[in-house]
């Protein structure tokens, strides 16, 4: 057993749902919240302040290993879904590759252990062709990923509503699974985001979960959701019945870590609260 599921099997259930930082304060301030507040998994998006890419120089890169070293914390960062993966225009599509690639060094620089990624968005006349652009910008960047030992979580997105000209990718298990057929690399995993499942048409939790091979799976994203459109609402507040979902992740012998994403930093916290009840009735080991 390596060191890192050791780990995890003295971690409760509770302390194994992390919190989303995001931008809301700078990474050393959200490390130091999290060390106070049992939270060992934490994600940050780095793009502006107050953790802009450009901030992180040797000193600041330094100082987030000693922390997350001196807490035990995990530590992710979280691209923008708004970074069009899928961008195949002259100059746009260059960039696209340096945003990833600085995200995959700042990773490595700062012993992150994941990166969420995506899979960008098409304009419905065009999505096979921007589906393969981003298949194959999200294969070189798995290739090198994999040399700075960078692990890449690979996220499905929100269902937008059938006269959206723009939708998101991918978004239904099927293009999920496409992603990984056709993307052959360790560096590339899938990050599941339960409340997108929950209100995708004819799908749901359940048969998402189902249909793709969740042995690909190495984080659980989560929020409530009122089932019919994209919203990220306090657990209690939406439809999602949690107890059935950890009974259901769990019992598949699920050992990684979740993660709250709605709210306010107090809010993730109580919902963990909310969500440890719910798995307790349903007769989930939450120790």
């Amino acid at each position: 057993m390596v060191l890192a599921e050791r780990m995890m099997a003295r971690l409760s259930l509770k302390q194994r749902i992390g919190i989303d930082i995001g931008r809301r304060v700078a990474v050393e301030e959200g490390l130091a919240w999290a060390a106070a507040n049992d939270v060992h998994f934490i994600d940050v998006q780095t793009d502006i302040n107050p953790n802009r890419l450009e901030s992180f120089d040797a000193a600041r890169c330094d100082g987030v290993r000693q922390l997350t070293e001196k807490h035990g914390i995990n530590l992710g960062l979280h691209t923008l879904s708004g970074v069009n993966v899928a961008e195949f225009s002259p100059f746009c599509r260059d960039a696209v590759d340096q945003y990833l690639t600085a995200y995959i060094d700042l990773a490595s620089r700062v012993g992150a252990d994941w990166i969420v990624v995506h899979g960008g968005y098409h304009f419905t006349n065009c999505r096979a062709l921007r589906m393969q652009t981003a298949i194959d910008r999200l294969a070189r960047m798995a290739e090198y990923a994999e040399s700075k030992h960078v692990l890449l979580l690979l996220e499905n997105l929100n269902w937008e509503p059938v006269l959206a000209e723009v939708n998101y990718m991918p978004v239904s298990p099927a293009e999920c699974m496409h992603f990984f057929n056709q993307i052959d690399s360790p560096a590339l995993r899938w990050s599941f985001t339960a409340n997108h499942a929950h209100f995708l048409p004819g799908v749901g939790i359940d048969n998402f979960i189902d249909a793709v091979d969740f042995s690909l799976c190495r984080e659980v994203r989560l929020a409530d959701n009122n089932g019919f459109y994209e919203l990220h609402q306090q657990p209690g507040e939406g439809t999602i019945d949690f107890g059935a979902m950890f009974k259901k992740i769990e019992g598949l012998g699920y050992k990684g870590h979740y993660t709250n994403g709605f709210g306010s930093l107090d809010d993730m916290l109580e919902g963990r609260d909310y969500m440890i009840e719910r798995a307790k009735e349903a007769g989930v080991n939450v120790c």
